[in-house]
């Protein structure tokens, strides 16, 4: 009986370990997969933005079938999350719903059922990581007779905010919160002209991805989109303003700006630059309607603006220019769209103008001024560092 139990208990103990060498392949697999978190939307007449949140980055396949018309994008290797929804209807005209499965154990397939558009582009970020997939409608000229009074429609962006402070003075200044600050004195001072419509992505210490902020532009129907951010550098003697616009550069300094704006390492900004579907995504965006002459026109008005009104009343105010970078908060924006670093908290002398409450004015008097210059029908010489026009 002794010898019948030491038996047993061997071959218990086999048992158990075959079920775990059959069943180790699956539970690695499992543990390496990447997960579908969730699936957001933002939508206008003309225009849909979907973001589809992932624990990592993945690459993916999309096809467009017909009868009925969709557009399908398999993820390999992913997992979706149970507790998601995986049907969202969306019903404005460009799509109809938004569906996402797990069409076999190593692919989940996210379809579009399309109502009509006429383009669509995707491109993934990090940080955290997700897909962002932005869809067009065809535009709808209004039919109504008569003469329309149209005012201008911007959007201010006040970077960062809620859990993400942005760039942090040695004397514990919080970019999130001089940025925002800023962002309520400049929509102020531009509503105060009844031809203009203002909007702000936050109006309050809230955190707002980056992709939701340009989505919020797109959703406006907005004729401008200013981003307001202060810079950083591990110079402390680094100073000055400079603005941006959408373009990929080799510029280091600016990577490294666009890097710390997008939340991601400076290695990974520079893989990002080796990326082809990024490079064809930027340069179909710059090619909209020009929007990017209309961007380089934009960021020297407020540039110019920005130096001259601010070194009358400063000193030692210095002009670092206009320059391009990929940032995420301009992407897929369809209207000229540009990023103002306004000043670097990471200086002293410039963090203590930044804690000034007649400072963050006169920034925004400044922004402003460059704002309806542009409106203005009055030429300007247009300028922009080491610009590619290729």
């Amino acid at each position: 009986m002794f010898l019948n139990l030491k038996l047993s208990s061997k071959s218990l103990y086999v048992c158990i370990l075959l079920l775990l060498f059959i069943a180790a392949p699956s539970l690695i697999t499992a543990s390496d997969k990447v997960i579908v978190r969730d699936i957001r939307y933002w939508s206008s007449a003309d225009y849909t933005r979907i973001v589809v949140d992932l624990s990592e980055p993945v690459e993916f396949s999309k096809k467009r079938l017909v009868n009925p018309d969709r557009l399908y994008f398999d993820l390999p290797n992913t997992t979706i999350a149970k507790e998601i929804k995986t049907n969202l209807p969306v019903g404005d005209g460009i799509l109809k719903t938004v569906r996402a499965s797990q069409f076999n154990n190593d692919t989940v397939r996210i379809v579009f059922d399309l109502e009509e558009i006429s383009d669509y582009k995707t491109f993934m970020i990090d940080n955290p990581a997700r897909l962002v997939i932005d869809v067009y409608g065809k535009i709808k000229k209004d039919e109504k007779p008569g003469v329309q009074i149209t005012k201008k429609r911007v959007v201010i962006d006040a970077g960062h905010g809620g859990h993400d402070p942005g760039a942090v003075g040695m004397k514990k200044l919080y970019e999130k919160s001089v940025v925002l600050d800023i962002a309520l004195k400049l929509k102020k001072i531009l509503a105060s002209d009844q031809s203009y419509e203002v909007f702000l992505t936050r109006d309050k210490d809230i955190f707002i991805p980056l992709e939701e902020r340009t989505a919020i532009a797109n959703k406006k129907n907005a004729d401008l989109f200013v981003s307001i951010h202060a810079n950083a550098s591990s110079r402390r003697q680094a100073k000055g303003i400079e603005t941006y616009l959408l373009n990929w550069t080799d510029d280091e300094e600016a990577m490294k700006v666009a890097a710390r704006e997008n939340a991601i390492s400076f290695k990974k900004m520079k893989a990002i630059h080796k990326q082809m579907d990024i490079v064809e995504i930027i340069k179909s965006d710059l090619m909209r309607e020009s929007k990017r002459d209309e961007s380089i026109k934009l960021a020297n008005y407020i540039q110019r603006t920005m130096i001259t009104n601010l070194d009358g009343s400063y000193k030692n105010i210095s002009d670092l220019g206009v320059k391009q970078a990929l940032f995420y908060v301009l992407f897929g924006a369809r209207m000229p769209s540009v990023l103002v670093e306004v000043s670097f908290i990471s200086n002293p002398e410039e963090e203590k103008l930044l804690s000034c409450d007649s400072y963050r004015m006169d920034i925004a008097k400044a922004v402003a001024e460059g704002v309806y210059k542009y409106f203005s029908p009055v030429p300007a010489e247009q300028k922009v560092v080491s610009f590619k026009n290729d």
